[in-house]
């Protein structure tokens, strides 16, 4: 057995060509690294992307890739999960690519909770394309196509994926290797579909759009990072807990020191809370929001397929197969 491959090996020859800052570049250190922390293989593992900026994605890691059209990689990353369960297959989209067009295949892909593991690049955005308003754009966001400033009313990724019923959702920061490397672990070892949404900041068409919240000097004090059965607490020196005012059934910021048993503590099952935590504005909730384990669709597929999931030992088995006819 060879030896554990390292983030380095995850590494190809390609030049790396997004814009000079873009956040694109530290989520793909994150995932280089989750790679080798996994202990991934280069063969067994694969990505597939659509179209947009974060979509040059499997150009830049040494494995199989897919780089798809404009909003489908979900259909094809599906294809591909069931015609071969044992491979690791990362979706990468962005929030106009997988939000817009190809809102629909990603619907499906959560409903359906097969084994891929999605990442959502949100930048609120279309950068590729010149900086056209997406739909995760806030109204007012003025761009090429919404010179006025927009008037949509922007998508929420995540009340987007548990309306979908999906059974895992987190969020990470395109700058916090910590945050990103624990989503991107706990979403590589949950059986079913995965969605991280990862604010990304677009340095050209919506330079610090998140800045309200990412912002490293404030991040004590706007971001809600969650653990599973912990208290719910942020601040300095975690000083600043979530409450569930039960009256309004609204989460309010309290006093940890004065008020401790108020605090909640987080229960990534719970998908009403986990619903208030994604519309939190400040602090915004970080990590594991949402995760309630449920059988794959490729596990309940293949339970009633001939082959129990196994796959054809050979080609020659393949071609010699009762679908095959042998002519003289």
């Amino acid at each position: 057995m060879s030896d554990k491959l390292t983030a380095k090996d995850f590494e190809t020859s390609q030049d790396v060509r997004w814009c000079p800052g873009c956040g694109d570049y530290a989520v793909l250190k994150s995932v280089t690294k989750a790679l080798a922390d996994v202990g991934a293989s280069r063969e067994n593992t694969a990505f597939v992307s659509g179209i947009g900026c974060a979509s040059r994605f499997p150009l830049y890691v040494e494995t199989y890739g897919f780089h798809t059209i404009h909003g489908r990689a979900p259909a094809i990353a599906t294809g591909l999960k069931l015609a071969n369960p044992e491979l690791d297959v990362w979706v990468v989209t962005g929030d106009g690519d997988g939000l817009s067009i190809g809102g629909n295949h990603l619907l499906h892909a959560l409903r359906r909770n097969i084994g891929l593991k999605i990442l959502l690049f949100n930048n609120e955005i279309y950068g590729l394309t010149k900086g056209q308003y997406s739909p995760t754009s806030r109204i007012g966001t003025t761009s090429p196509s919404s010179p006025g400033g927009s008037v949509d009313s922007p998508i929420s990724p995540g009340q987007f994926a548990l309306g979908a019923g999906a059974k895992f959702f987190a969020r990470g920061v395109d700058t916090d290797k910590a945050g990103m490397s624990h989503v991107l672990l706990q979403a590589h070892a949950f059986q079913g579909t995965s969605l991280i949404e990862i604010f990304q900041n677009c340095i050209v068409y919506n330079e610090d759009v998140f800045a309200s919240f990412t912002d490293r000097k404030n991040a004590a004090n706007t971001q809600l990072h969650l653990k599973h059965g912990e208290p719910m607490l942020f601040g300095e020196n975690n000083g600043k807990g979530i409450h569930l005012n039960r009256d309004t059934l609204e989460l309010e910021v309290v006093d940890a020191s004065t008020s401790p048993d108020d605090v909640l503590v987080h229960d990534e099952a719970n998908a009403t809370i986990a619903r208030l935590l994604i519309d939190q504005h400040l602090p915004v909730a970080m990590g594991v929001i949402y995760r309630q384990p449920a059988i794959s669709y490729e596990a309940a597929f293949y339970a009633h397929h001939p082959s129990r999931m196994q796959r054809t030992k050979s080609i020659g088995d393949f071609i010699k197969g009762p679908s095959s006819w042998h002519v003289d």
